[in-house]
């Protein structure tokens, strides 16, 4: 993925919950909005000294998928058999061998800095995703489409912070919760449209901070929460 796929995907993603595109740059995206999730960490490729990106950066050998495979076709990853005469023996040679492999992908699409991910069409930096298309900065998410800074959650479509849920749509800062649309800033919540500041209710619309509010009032609200929200503050 190139920088305009990036920032693509993530203006499709503002149009959706805010009605605007970001005013905000890829970096500052990461420092506003996934500073908190563990993403794919830069690391070097030990056999070429190429920039790659890991989940687990714990090993100090690494090698991308793609040179791992590479090596396998035309060296193969089978040593002959070598005297050992005690532990250390087997631990030498064994890290010999020993690369963490990087970038995993599996059968993904235009997909860059993600590792591992499964079926996925149009990811940066992201982790342990599956099925999903057009998503930035995500860990754990899976059959969804146009996320940004999402955790652990599926079946959603144009949210951003939507952590530890399931279907939910257009909305912001969302935990724990589930058939949320239209909506900010929502915890422990089932089936609420326009909504925003509520936690522990269901069924529910037009409501903030659990109270009941005239349309024409609530949008006026939610007007301004959009400007804070985006002001960059």
């Amino acid at each position: 993925m190139d920088k305009k796929q990036i920032m693509n995907i993530i203006h499709k993603t503002f149009l959706g919950i805010f009605s605007q595109k970001s005013p905000f740059t890829i970096q500052e995206i990461l420092s506003k909005f996934a500073f908190d999730i563990k993403l794919p960490q830069k690391v070097l490729d030990s056999t070429t000294g190429k920039t790659t990106w890991a989940y687990s950066t714990s090993s100090h050998k690494f090698i991308t998928q793609t040179n791992m495979e590479e090596y396998d076709r035309t060296n193969g990853w089978n040593l002959k058999k070598q005297e050992v005469s005690d532990l250390n023996d087997i631990i030498r040679i064994w890290k010999k061998i020993n690369f963490t492999t990087t970038e995993r992908q599996y059968d993904c699409i235009n997909v860059a800095q993600c590792d591992p991910i499964y079926r996925t069409e149009n990811a940066f930096r992201c982790t342990n995703c599956s099925d999903c298309k057009n998503i930035v900065f995500c860990d754990g998410c899976h059959k969804s489409e146009y996320l940004i800074a999402c955790q652990r959650s599926s079946n959603c479509t144009f949210c951003i912070r939507v952590d530890d849920s399931n279907s939910c749509s257009n909305s912001y800062n969302v935990i724990c919760s589930s058939k949320i649309s239209n909506s900010f800033f929502i915890q422990d919540c089932n089936s609420l449209h326009e909504c925003m500041f509520c936690s522990h209710i269901a069924n529910k619309r037009y409501c903030i901070a659990n109270m009941p509010f005239e349309e024409e009032e609530y949008f006026a609200i939610k007007e301004q929460i959009i400007k804070w929200i985006l002001s960059g503050s």
